[in-house]
């Protein structure tokens, strides 16, 4: 299966691969195989209503080898559109997808990100990757990374952490720092690592580390995953989900149906 057999769906500017997850972990697995590496890019509405203000993170977006949406209400609009996607894909799940196709090869990851190192527990991305091991018998993990704050801003402690990853050699790196401070990372890593494929995940991370609780799949079924989000970390999420997130979902919504 070829990304060029999927001919995107456009939402607001950005092209959405109508893709579903398994057929993801497919065409990753494939190119692996091939020697083709390549990025996977995962815009919820949030990330869509950025891009939408800004160029640079709107071809970050349609420069991913494949952009899927992470998002119900991405899903909605496309359908209300003529055009609809298949399915939501997240990347929440996708990490775990992925980890488990690309255990079947005999492959590797390196997970950049998480949370630090606190009271006497290893950092988030180390904690992560242990699970994701003992998940899925047959995955190697390259190595973890939990990265200081800023770290991108600093020449020669960039330069060590990439020169770490490099060196791992994985077949895909799951890097989730948050947009659009991942996908920048991941241009600057694809320069050593041509051949491996990439995925910016966002708080999938402390998702599978344990430090952050998913919604139930009836939450991520219904498109009301934010609703639990919020309910988790209301003060560092309420001011983005209802005053500027829900607003510009509707409108989407609205142009859509128009259409």
């Amino acid at each position: 299966m070829s990304i060029e057999a999927f001919e995107r769906v456009r939402l607001d500017g950005t092209g959405f691969d109508p893709i579903t997850e398994g057929e993801v972990v497919a065409v990753v697995r494939e190119a692996i195989a091939a020697g083709r590496g390549g990025r996977i890019s995962t815009p919820n509405i949030d990330i869509l209503r950025q891009a939408r203000r800004d160029d640079g993170a709107r071809a970050y977006l349609n420069s991913a080898d494949l952009t899927v949406a992470d998002g119900m209400p991405l899903v909605w609009a496309s359908r209300l559109s003529g055009t609809p996607l298949p399915e939501r894909v997240a990347g929440s799940s996708l990490i775990r997808s992925l980890s488990a196709g690309l255990a079947r090869d005999g492959r590797s990851i390196f997970i950049l990100g998480g949370r630090p190192a606190a009271d006497g527990r290893r950092d988030g991305a180390a904690r992560a990757g242990e699970r994701l091991a003992a998940d899925h018998p047959g995955l190697t993990i390259a190595g973890t990374l939990c990265p200081p704050h800023g770290f991108e801003n600093h020449a020669k402690t960039y330069a060590r952490q990439r020169a770490t990853i490099a060196k791992s050699d994985p077949d895909l790196v799951f890097v989730g720092l948050g947009f659009p401070k991942q996908e920048a990372v991941i241009d600057r890593l694809r320069e050593v690592l041509p051949r491996a494929w990439f995925m910016g995940c966002g708080a999938a991370v402390n998702f599978v580390a344990g430090d952050v609780d998913r919604a139930p799949r009836w939450m991520q079924r219904t498109g009301l995953e934010w609703a639990h989000r919020l309910g988790t970390e209301p003060k560092r999420l309420a001011g983005r989900y209802l005053k500027h997130d829900a607003p510009y979902a509707l409108r989407l919504l609205a142009q859509a149906s128009r259409r």
